[in-house]
């Protein structure tokens, strides 16, 4: 047998557990989105959480878990008798891996056996095999969209459709969803991250003794996994009768109207979008009350609940990190309560309705996990992105954003120099363009138009170039080289037609055979691996001028994430270039490293060329389908490095744009030899905005030097 390790034996994550139990209490709540830093046991609670959940009964032999007490009368594998007698079995805990097909995860229906033979063959998918349990979604910001709006919408509706042709299967799926990711490795889109119903900031604790006693425990569990799990065999029963008794208690819940206008109230003045976040503040303040063994929804609940379904709903940019001002949230919940209010005044976690499952403690002796203090003191995951410190974080993001990381003090480093300690050497632009440290913050970014690699890929899903994908329009027909997964009816007629007569046709339909089949060819949009190459030296540091690159790049970026795309930062300045950002989804991560980006010293040009050329390579190795697109931000100017026409030479064949930001009355040109030896366009930062004109000069060159060329030409 293979020990789990114990739900109750996770060091402090408070916020989390209790996420994780409302949705095992009321799975109506929506699910749980971890965000979080890599080694902070996301998968860890969820894998312990499942194995708490009740055991559930299923009926003898049905591949779709069906309840022998309820049967989905719509079951592939029925009908089944109601009543019928059922065996137990634990509540499954379902992975679905990043690579996965929507096969895999929504089930296959056989359509040649299906056309050929009549027979509706359907073999399950990860759905199927999670109803009435957990799915778990590792990475999940990693997963294709259609693949997140289908397991949202299979959560949401409790219900699994599969069509394919005219034929389709529809079987229950209702399990509890949670979601783990990395915010460095890409967020979710806005639409899909509201799916979630909760959501959870998860970091490493910085307190040396509850980081200890996290790597005792682990260090126990892996020397004798069955006597670690005895030893909390007691807190782990409890907490599993506690959620059987929170599901049973969870109906009988009141919700009183006065709480009712409180969370409209608290939703209205967060400004979130739409209304599912009133219904899940509702459905988790039940669920909260049921768990804390109320009849009535108080307060406390309210406020419970919001913390955990408004923060990831409030982003008004997708450079915004989740957050919550809980100063705000207090104040409008004593806003609107109201004087005499019976509700609010009993939850055994006090006023602030913090409890977390683990809220009746451990034996003493083992130090349980609340043995240093819940959620407000140190043990618990706030005191590290919590309450206090998200409404500091949003103050510091509104500070960012008008005056950047140089806006005060901070702002001035030891990055106002050159690379060796000495004074900014401003010898390219004198006076003002000295080098300043970090500047000033960037403007609102803009719109830009499509810019977008020539030819037809085959990369990953997205939104910039043309590309073969499993979805979009149908361009043509062809045999399938497998299992047909997108049967291109009107191709498989006319292939099946001129062979009637000698099949023996004598009825109605159409004989058809296997190698009649014919599938879908498509054609949708890729998302490209865009590089940015920023010139960060002392002619590049005026204040004025660098706001302005900072913003045109800031636009760019935002382009790239609207696109899928990944991206990557490459800077060079002083003696030499780095990668500031290794290629990576997270746009995030690069508008964070380019509002902190450090300017002053001269300009390597050709270092920076050598180090994306490196970059691009390596990323070739990983990734050979995803095409690159090289954006080069520079006034031209070369006062330190090598030769820049051999860096460019390694760069020939990548689809370039040369971004020129000289500026000034006198100018020299070089930016536009620079896109010359790159067969780049030349792109002033002035006229950035509107692009319209260049994509369409790039399409007319593009066809000029000989049309279709991978990614070595740039539209």
């Amino acid at each position: 047998m293979v020990n789990t390790y114990p739900f109750s034996a996770v060091v402090g994550l408070d916020d989390l557990k209790l996420a994780l139990v409302l949705n095992a209490v009321s799975p109506r709540v929506g699910g749980v989105l971890v965000r979080g830093e890599k080694g902070t046991a996301k998968s860890t609670i969820v894998r312990a959480l499942a194995a708490q959940l009740p055991a559930v009964d299923v009926v003898a032999g049905c591949r779709f878990a069906c309840d022998p007490a309820a049967p989905d009368p719509g079951c592939p594998d029925g009908p089944h008798e109601s009543g019928v007698e059922g065996v137990s079995r634990p509540a499954a805990l379902v992975e679905l891996p990043v690579g996965a097909s929507e096969d895999r995860l929504a089930g296959s229906l056989d359509v040649e056996r299906a056309l050929t033979e009549g027979v509706k063959a359907f073999e399950p998918g990860l759905l199927a095999a999670a109803h009435r349990g957990v799915l778990y979604v590792d990475e999940v910001n990693l997963l294709h969209d259609h693949l997140v709006d289908l397991l949202l919408d299979a959560a949401a509706l409790g219900t699994c459709y599969v069509e394919r042709e005219s034929v389709s299967v529809r079987h229950a799926a209702r399990f509890l969803l949670v979601g783990t990711m990395n915010p460095e490795e890409g967020e979710l889109r806005p639409q899909l991250l509201d799916r979630f119903g909760l959501t959870v900031e998860v970091r490493a604790s910085r307190d040396p003794g509850e980081r200890a006693e996290v790597v005792r425990r682990r260090l126990a569990f892996d020397a004798d996994p069955a006597a670690f799990a005895a030893r909390w065999a007691r807190e782990e029963s409890e907490l599993a009768g506690r959620i059987v008794t929170a599901r049973e208690r969870v109906a009988g819940v009141r919700l009183p109207d006065a709480r009712l206008r409180q969370i409209a109230t608290v939703c209205a003045a967060f400004e979130v979008d739409g209304l599912r976040a009133d219904l899940v503040t509702a459905s988790a303040a039940i669920a909260h009350a049921a768990w804390q063994g109320l009849a009535v929804v108080s307060v406390a609940d309210v406020r419970a609940a919001a913390r955990l379904s408004l923060p990831h709903r409030r982003r008004r940019d997708p450079f915004d990190a989740p957050g919550l001002d809980e100063a705000l949230l207090d104040e409008l919940l004593e806003r609107t309560s109201e004087d005499d209010d019976p509700d609010g005044s009993d939850s055994p976690d006090g006023p602030d309705g913090r409890g977390g499952p683990d809220d009746r403690g451990g034996p003493d002796d083992r130090g349980g996990p609340d043995d240093r203090g819940g959620p407000d003191d140190r043990g618990g995951s706030d005191d590290r992105g919590g309450a206090d410190d998200r409404g500091r974080t949003d103050d510091r993001d509104k500070a960012d954003d008008r005056g950047g990381a140089g806006g005060g003090p901070s702002g001035e480093g030891a990055d106002a120099g050159g690379d060796d300690g000495s004074p900014g050497e401003g010898q390219d632009g004198g006076g003002a363009d000295r080098a300043a440290g970090r500047v000033d913050g960037v403007m609102a970014p803009y719109r830009v138009p499509l810019l977008e690699v020539p030819g037809l890929g085959e990369g990953a899903s997205g939104r910039r170039s043309r590309s073969r994908t499993p979805r979009g329009r149908a361009t043509g027909s062809r045999r399938p080289s497998g299992p047909v997964r997108d049967l291109h009816v009107t191709a498989t007629l006319l292939a099946a037609a001129p062979h009637q007569r000698e099949r023996g046709r004598g009825g109605p339909g159409l004989v058809l055979r296997g190698d009649d089949l014919r599938e879908v060819m498509r054609e949708g949009r890729e998302g490209n691996l865009v590089l940015f190459v920023v010139d960060a030296s002392g002619s590049m540091a005026a204040r004025r001028r660098m706001a302005v690159v900072k913003t045109a790049v800031l636009s760019l970026l935002l382009d790239a994430y609207q696109r899928r795309d990944k991206v990557g930062l490459v800077t060079f300045r002083g003696a030499g270039a780095e990668v500031a950002l290794p290629p990576t989804s997270s746009v995030e991560a690069g508008a964070a490293r380019l509002r902190s980006l450090p300017t002053g010293g001269r300009t390597p040009l050709a270092a920076g060329l050598v180090r994306a050329a490196e970059v691009l390579r390596v990323e070739r190795l990983r990734d050979p389908a995803r095409r690159p697109l090289l954006v080069v931000v520079t006034d031209g100017r070369v006062t330190a490095g090598g030769d820049v026409d051999r860096a460019a030479g390694l760069l020939a064949g990548t689809a370039s744009v040369v971004v020129d930001c000289e500026s000034g009355p006198v100018r020299l040109g070089l930016a536009g030899r620079l896109a010359s030896r790159l067969r780049a366009r030349l792109v002033p930062l002035d006229d950035l905005a509107d692009l319209g004109s260049v994509v369409r000069d790039h399409r007319r060159a593009a066809a000029d030097h000989g049309g279709d060329r991978g990614y070595r030409k740039v539209v």
